[in-house]
């Protein structure tokens, strides 16, 4: 805090030197070097406290810690005052001590003198007044401790930790937290780009990995050894000779083959399983049995012309076999022998390794019997992962990845409204129970202060300027200036009586006004069912008022005026300048006024049925508008009525919202809060839906919404939402009926 302190103070030196404020440049350095603060540091303070025990100062040390106690320890809770009084008598004793050992009694009584009326009543203090009269104190058993070095070190470091902790748990006003946030957002962009690196690499790697794999899997396929390589080894002189022969003469038909090959449709052209004679020979029968552990090695290592090739490979041995009839049934038996012992070295493989050699054989002979049909089927295996990576390819990489969702859950009954105040720091929620709840999210969520009113409350809004300040609006015409941290009302305003229904609020971003919807009593109640099973329409079809109040005075600047007629508005907003002010009205009709002018600059009739939610674009040349007809439209606001894009909301996401209950309960509320809200780029539109939030991608293009991503949570429908931009992931609020609010904070993905 100390270095916060110090890095403040040259900013604001430099601040006034910019300025040309010498006077109050001057006056800073004085009250810094006057700083009985010290600038928060500590070791300072600690050194002032034994510079005036070495002077024996008493009344310089008295005056020096009721500062402290006045400015710093007063602030503390009341668990933490005995450690205070504990503090304090150990440096009145560190400082009798002190001038005992240095031979100065007379300061000691003098410290009796002064400070007797005070201690004399403190059962601690009772043994020390004859300290002064002791010839050797410090032989006393009940000094002695006081006296050693090991208690004066344990007191000023006590001291020191005591004060370092203090400081550092005080609260400490924005301009002190410049730096750390500074260092702290510095810190989080850091460790997000480099997580966003570490993914891309993972992403990279698994792709390399997969290609790599695919080569493999390519590579065993071309380079499988041929069958009469593969069983050299288990042949004995002649049978080589009669495999060479058959080698030999599958390959005089192979081109004959390739060409024949070439006209047969794809399902003829598979590995076809020789036709043995019933006079095979007993080679033959142990090729056979041999094969079962290797499938197709032998029979369909070729496919037709495989076969072929067995056939002349057949009458070659038969020649063979006339020839070497003896030796042949030693070589059988010996073969025989060879290939028992190999089905039992086999059987110990397991079956997935079989399966996985079978079917890898299989292609193999698939995929050799010629070059045509080898073509084919790399072309078929190259346009089948093709064809399934374009259908995944439709569905686009997402805008935003979702870092984290917590849940709000101090109210007990439906949110109405849920705003987050311009810094992003807080966020204030108000429930149909008339209970305000401020809250923070960041580090952690914490309830700064909590009020229930006693006449129910319909709008809510955040000051602009002082951020700590809230406009609540009342169902008894009045509006109350809310100080969030002193936790009380400032002030209090009433409308019009024949108007008591504040339905909306705006704050102007300059801070210096803000307006004011007020409403007469609807004549239908908005909890009647009943009207919405009827499709009953315009329930607030009441005269309204629209009203400018400066934030300062508290008092009415001026009354716009509403054409066709006075009408009930539902929703407000400004631009970013303050200078355009955009309402939705109960009579379906969007007016822009120009707040310079005080007048309707145009309107035109946008929704059949009431305006729920107005919003400003990105760009602020055009407007959004959610109505009562589940339209969700924007407005070219240079031409006044010039629809620029059109979509259709499901019911859900435009109210009334129906929560559900057992033996037919069902409970509706009407919209009060803000329907939707847009990112930092306005791009992507945020939604109510009936289990979560629902983010959609904004193209004008497009007749039809493109869902981006759902954030899901809620158990009840959505009825307001807000997403504040104020930090660089981007933090969305959904409020349900059942009074849970989730904050999910998203990390935008960077194209």
């Amino acid at each position: 805090m100390a270095a916060a302190a110090e890095r403040t103070d040259e900013l604001v030196r430099e601040y006034l030197l910019f300025r040309g404020f010498t006077a109050a440049l001057k006056q800073l350095d004085a009250e810094i070097k006057a700083d009985r603060e010290k600038g928060f540091r500590v070791d300072k303070i600690v050194e002032q406290l034994q510079q005036f025990v070495q002077s024996y100062d008493l009344a310089a040390l008295r005056d020096y810690w009721s500062y402290l106690d006045r400015r710093l320890f007063s602030r503390l809770e009341d668990v933490y005052r005995p450690t205070v009084n504990k503090l304090k008598t150990s440096l009145f004793r560190y400082y009798l001590v002190h001038a005992i050992q240095n031979g100065r009694n007379d300061k000691a009584q003098e410290f009796f003198l002064k400070q007797a009326s005070e201690l004399q009543n403190q059962a601690e203090w009772k043994d020390w007044f004859v300290l002064p009269f002791l010839p050797a104190p410090d032989s006393n058993p009940t000094f002695a401790t006081y006296f050693s070095r090991q208690w004066a070190d344990t007191f000023i470091v006590s001291l020191h930790n005591f004060l370092s902790v203090l400081f550092q748990c005080m609260p400490v006003p924005v301009i002190l937290n410049f730096e750390a946030e500074c260092l702290r957002t510095s810190l989080i962009q850091e460790e997000n780009e480099s997580l966003r690196h570490k993914l891309f690499a993972l992403q990279a790697e698994s792709s390399r990995m997969k290609k790599e794999e695919l080569e493999v899997e390519q590579t065993v396929l071309h380079h499988k050894l041929p069958a009469y390589v593969a069983n050299m080894d288990r042949l004995g002189d002649s049978e080589l000779d009669m495999t060479c022969n058959q080698r030999s003469t599958a390959h005089s038909l192979q081109s004959r083959g390739g060409f024949l090959s070439s006209f047969l449709s794809q399902s003829k052209k598979g590995p076809s399983r020789p036709v043995h004679s019933s006079g095979a020979s007993p080679m033959q029968a142990s090729s056979m049995l041999l094969g079962k552990k290797e499938p197709t090695n032998h029979q369909s290592a070729k496919g037709k012309e495989g076969a072929v090739s067995s056939k002349d490979g057949k009458s070659h041995f038969s020649g063979l076999v006339a020839g070497e009839s003896s030796s042949l049934q030693q070589r059988q038996k010996r073969l025989q022998e060879h290939g028992k012992e190999r089905k039992e070295l086999l059987s110990k493989g397991t079956f997935q390794g079989q399966s996985a050699e079978k079917k890898t054989d299989t292609n193999t002979a698939e995929a050799e019997p010629c070059s045509e049909l080898h073509a084919e089927q790399t072309e078929t295996s190259a346009r089948t992962p093709g064809g399934s990576a374009e259908a995944v390819g439709v569905r686009q990489e997402q805008p935003f990845i979702v870092l984290s969702q917590e849940e709000y859950g101090e109210h007990h009954s439906s949110i109405m409204y849920c705003r987050v105040d311009c810094s992003g720091r807080r966020v204030a929620s108000l429930d149909v129970d008339g209970v305000i709840k401020v809250w923070s999210f960041n580090p952690i969520m914490q309830t700064k202060a909590s009020s229930i009113s006693k006449s129910p409350l319909l709008s809510l809004e955040w000051a602009t300027k002082r951020d700590r300040l809230l406009l609540l609006g009342s169902g008894v015409g009045t509006v109350r200036l809310y100080d969030t941290e002193a936790k009380k009302n400032l002030c209090e305003i009433s409308i019009d009586e024949d108007m008591p229904r504040i339905l909306s609020l705006a704050c102007s971003p300059s801070g210096a006004s803000f307006v004011c919807s007020a409403a007469a009593q609807s004549p239908v109640s908005h909890i009647d069912f009943s009207v919405i099973n009827s499709g009953g329409k315009s329930m607030n079809q009441v005269p309204g008022k629209l009203l400018l109040w400066d934030t300062k005075t508290m008092k009415q600047q001026l009354q716009f005026s509403l054409e066709p007629e006075p009408i009930a508005i539902n929703c407000t907003a400004f631009n970013h300048n303050g200078n355009l002010l955009v309402t939705g009205a109960a009579d379906g009709i969007v007016r822009l006024f120009d707040m310079q002018q005080h007048g309707c600059a145009m309107s035109w009739k946008a929704h059949d049925g009431e305006v729920y939610s107005v919003e400003f674009s990105y760009d602020e040349n055009t407007v959004y508008s959610i109505g009562e007809d589940g339209k969700f439209i924007q407005w070219n606001i240079h031409k006044s009525g010039l629809k620029v894009s059109e979509y259709d909301l499901p019911r859900e996401a435009t109210g009334p919202f129906i929560l559900s209950g057992y033996s037919g309960y069902k409970q509706v509320q009407f919209p009060r809060g803000r329907l939707f809200a847009f990112d930092s780029e306005g791009n992507y539109m945020l939604t109510c839906s009936s289990t979560g939030g629902v983010i959609f991608k904004l193209n004008g293009e497009e007749k039809v919404l493109e869902s981006c991503l759902s954030l899901g949570g809620h158990r009840a429908p959505v009825v307001t939402v807000d997403w504040s931009t104020a930090m660089d992931c981007g933090t969305c609020l959904t409020a349900s009926m059942d009074g849970k609010i989730k904050l999910t904070t998203l990390l935008a993905q960077k194209s």
